[in-house]
Order: structure tokens, then sequence, then C-alpha cells
């Protein structure tokens, strides 16, 4: 049997379950996940390997209208996603009614020259007479090659997703070594984790708010230790992620240490710090600082 090998990106508007399908059919935690819309801000590559494929699967942010800077880096993000793929899919919410962000969307993927799937996540939440209905009502704004009912998060539906994804990639060896699950650098995962944990634990008006930079990542035989920052725009949201005597935040440690140690195969020593940078998702310094695609780009022509 020929090996395949190919670029899925999956797109689609905020909460619609991206990440988790991403994770779900990677087998691992490559995307941070939370009920907060907008949580990735990044394109993140996660890596399916099987005995007679490889599927690159493109986490993207979600679709939306860009309102500042940080929010049209993540637009941008999303236009990166098309560069060089073979298949995009668009996950909607099926438990969601259709509305103007989902023409929206569907407006934006009509830029792609190639087979466009539509993926109705979220069918273990709703009766199954409610999904023909809604096929048509997609149908009627745009013919997609193929349509697929899923629940990202039960798995049902996936391995049928995979298995027609693979009759349109082309036969070809892999792009990644067999033992790898995501392209982004340990250190950007680490960051991740932080904001994850944070956007989780305080539950408050702070998530949008919350950025998360690593000063640094020390790597030794015996442990891996990392220092990093949260920034957030006001005192008070500074307030609440830190906590009475500092428990919300050693809270937050905790559990990104943990997580982190499970994912890296290493123990880790973990610093934060919290620090008030007013409306930081408006400068440019800042936000150029969270796309680590960028950052290797500028590493690789430092060294060069």
């Amino acid at each position: 049997m020929p090996f395949k090998s190919g670029f899925v990106a999956i797109v689609g508007r905020p909460n619609a379950g991206k990440s988790t399908l991403v994770n779900t059919l990677v087998g691992q935690k490559v995307a941070i996940v939370s009920p907060k819309p907008q949580t990735t801000r990044n394109r993140i590559q996660g890596i399916l390997n099987r005995d007679d494929a490889q599927i690159v699967l493109v986490d993207t942010p979600g679709i939306h209208r860009p309102e500042n800077v940080l929010s049209r880096m993540m637009m941008d993000e999303l236009q990166h996603a098309l560069e060089g793929i073979d298949i995009l899919s668009l996950i909607v919410d099926a438990t969601a009614d259709f509305g103007g962000g989902d023409r929206f969307s569907i407006q934006w993927v009509e830029r792609f020259h190639g087979p466009v799937y539509l993926l109705l996540n979220k069918v273990d939440r709703i009766h199954k007479q409610l999904l023909l209905p809604l096929i048509e009502r997609y149908n009627k704004v745009f013919e997609f090659a193929e349509i697929f009912p899923i629940s990202a998060l039960t798995g049902a539906g996936c391995l049928d997703l995979v298995n027609s994804w693979l009759t349109r990639l082309p036969e070809a060896p892999p792009h990644f070594p067999a033992d790898q699950f995501t392209d982004q650098p340990e250190r950007f995962l680490a960051a991740e984790l932080v904001r994850e944990k944070a956007i989780l634990i305080t539950r408050e008006e702070v998530p949008h708010a919350i950025a998360v930079l690593v000063d640094n990542f020390e790597e030794t035989e015996k442990i891996t230790r990392i220092r990093a920052t949260i920034y957030v725009e006001r005192e008070g949201q500074k307030g609440i992620l830190i906590g009475k005597g500092g428990a919300t935040i050693k809270k937050i440690g905790t559990q990104a240490r943990l997580e982190l140690e499970t994912i890296l195969g290493a123990k880790i020593f973990l610093e934060l710090m919290v620090k008030v940078q007013p409306h930081w998702r408006q400068n440019s310094a800042i936000v150029r600082q969270l796309d680590w695609h960028r950052q290797l780009e500028q590493l690789a022509d430092y060294q060069e």
C-alpha cells in the first residue's frame, strides 16, 4: 500500500472545536483548549502518524473580524495556514444557529482553490433529525467536497473523516519523523500551557487580556528551568491572577508544571511573574513576540 502524506488545515469560528479535534486526532495535546473564544492565537501543526500515512493538521485562530493588533496578527496566521495545504476543513458548531459569523466564515474559505470539507461538530449534543436541515442550509451557500458530522470531543465520526482525507492526499514520504507530534518549540508550548491554566483557573474578565512570554528556558540533564511572565492590561487583572496570598498564581504554576512534565517527560522548575502592560494587544512589539514563527525566522536570518 502506498504511503500518503499531506497537510489539512482546520478553520472555523472561535470555539467551534478546532483545537479539540486536532488534539483528539493526534492523540496528544498539541493545542490548548478552553471554553473562552479566540484561545488559539497562532497556527499550530499537530502530526497524525499512521503506518500508511502522515497527516499534518494545521490548527488555526478562529475566523473573526480583526479589531486590534493582536486580532490582525491572528487573521494573518489564518491566511498563512492556507499556504501549501492539500485540504481545507471548515468546522462548525452544529448546536448553534446559522448566522452572520457562519456566512463570513464561508466567504473566507471561498478563497481556497482545492477541496473544502464541512465538519459538523458536537453532533453528540443534538438530535440526529436536526442534521439534515443543517446540511441543506450549508449546501445552499457553498459546494463542499464532503460533509462529515463528528464529535471532536468523543471522536465519533473522526475515523471516517481521516480515511476520507486520505483518499485525497498525495502519495508522498512523511514530512516529519514518525515520533514527532507537533512543530511548535517547547518554550512556546510552555507559554501556551501557562496561558491555558490561567484562563481556566481565573474564569474572570481576564483571558483575552493575558499574554505569556517565556523569559528563560534552560535544559539540563536533571531538570528544565522555565521562567515566564504573564502580561495583563490592568492592575485589577494582576490581582485576580495572583490571588489572595499568591494562591491563584501558585495553582496556575502547579497545574502547568505537572502537565509540562507529562508532555515533555522531564522534571520542570517553573517560575511565574505577573506584570501590567496597558493596552498590550495594541503593542506591536509584544504581539510580534507571541508569534513564534516570526521568532524562528528572525533567528534563522541572524544565524545566516
